[in-house]
């Protein structure tokens, strides 16, 4: 792939606000991936009527326990009529799908739940599609065409806001648009009251459009950088990056100083080839390097690289436990009982322990009889303290700092 050439600021829509402010990822038809600057309100937005019937709904589309153990994904429809309700929530489930095909969503898909928001639009469709003269009355204002760019899919910021509020948790927000046109758009600098931390807008009827989304969670929950770069940008000055893919270092000064993707050089990725140090990321074409030639942090329709897909799954564990339970934790429970506990991703490793002790005899068991585990008699009133730790052993997480999130403990308080 070759360098990329900066999108120039075009005009705003002659019939909205000129404001901007918000930075936001366009992708193209290619693959290809560029930044623009645009309001985070939209010209389209029309006033509301008090209400319409079904407005705010949530359904479950994927329900794999509760939002304190889980990372919660919320899909908002736009331009979708009260009528069309079912058509956004086949919609959402196939989002879903092509997000949790790639990897690593795919092995981790018991960690997530998905709520499905119905936002009840006036008239079907989306602005600018299929021209620029259409325009619709959308809940969230959708629009192609934002800041003169024709496959650049913006929503009203505030109005999507509104509905996530509605879903039990929100951590993701993916906004599904009424449009078999290819676009959709990046929000990924957001900085949410209720907690998440970008959004994407897909267009619904457009296979290849799930693809953004997973660019865009690469930042919300791998915290990485682009890996793409303008032609003349120049070359970057500034100080070590945080993200964890992109650095001012060679591959052999990463080894020396033991710092970034050093313990990853040489692997195969799975986006192809091998980890390295490659020129250009960040925006910059020189002064920076990426992991690999082309993951899906520089275009789309690749995978994460090695780096990459660590950086995803710590992400996902901020949110999400290796091993939860129906029976709540901190509970004092009775030796004449059984109980249960839940590993959401295969290969989990659990261990279980009575006051300390390691009970061998009971390794990867999820579901035991409490008179097994051979408590001795309690004083009144003071139960012995069972303790259920999962550990997820992947090797996909090689960074001794990111190992402690692939550990949750819960404890029981036991009398007999």
């Amino acid at each position: 792939m070759t360098a990329l050439t900066a999108v120039p600021a075009g005009a705003a829509p002659t019939d909205g606000p000129t404001a901007r402010g918000q930075q936001v990822e366009v992708f193209a038809e290619d693959g290809g991936i560029t930044r623009a600057e645009v309001s985070p309100a939209s010209p389209y937005l029309a006033e509301r009527p008090p209400a319409l019937a079904g407005d705010g709904d949530v359904t479950p589309i994927v329900t794999n326990g509760g939002t304190d153990t889980k990372l919660d994904v919320v899909v908002i429809g736009d331009g979708y009529t009260a009528g069309e309700q079912e058509k956004f929530r086949a919609d959402a489930a196939a989002k879903w799908r092509e997000l949790s095909a790639v990897e690593p969503y795919a092995t981790y898909r018991g960690l997530f739940n998905v709520w499905a928001v119905d936002a009840v639009s006036a008239e079907s469709g989306v602005t600018g599609d299929p021209d620029r003269a259409t325009v619709r009355n959308t809940a969230l204002g959708s629009y192609f065409w934002c800041d003169d760019i024709e496959r650049l899919l913006c929503v009203d910021v505030k109005a999507v806001e509104r509905y996530a509020a509605k879903a039990p948790q929100a951590d993701l927000v993916l906004v599904v648009a009424n449009t078999a046109k290819y676009g959709g758009a990046g929000y990924n600098d957001v900085q949410s009251p209720l907690g998440y931390e970008g959004i994407a807008t897909v267009a619904g009827g457009n296979s290849r459009s799930g693809q953004i989304a997973v660019h865009e969670t690469g930042h919300s929950l791998g915290k990485l950088a682009d890996e793409y770069f303008y032609d003349g940008q120049g070359t970057y000055q500034g100080a070590e990056p945080a993200e964890s893919n992109i650095s001012t270092l060679t591959a052999d000064r990463m080894r020396g100083e033991h710092a970034k993707w050093y313990r990853w050089l040489g692997r195969t990725s799975p986006d192809g080839g091998t980890v390295g140090s490659y020129t250009g990321g960040g925006y910059y074409p020189a002064g920076l390097q990426r992991p690999t030639e082309n993951s899906i942090m520089r275009s789309l329709g690749r995978e994460f690289n090695l780096p990459g897909r660590e950086a995803m799954i710590a992400g996902f564990y901020r949110h999400a436990a290796t091993v939860t339970s129906t029976t709540r934790a901190g509970s004092t429970l009775d030796s004449a009982g059984r109980l249960t506990v839940e590993l959401p991703v295969p290969g989990t490793t659990l261990r279980w322990y009575e006051d300390g002790r390691e009970l061998v005899q009971l390794r990867d068991h999820t579901t035991v009889p409490l008179s097994s585990f051979g408590f001795a008699p309690a004083p009144r009133g003071i139960g012995h303290r069972l303790t259920a730790v999962a550990t997820d052993p992947t090797p996909a997480v090689i960074d001794p700092a990111l190992r402690p999130s692939l550990t949750t403990s819960l404890s029981w308080w036991v009398t007999g």
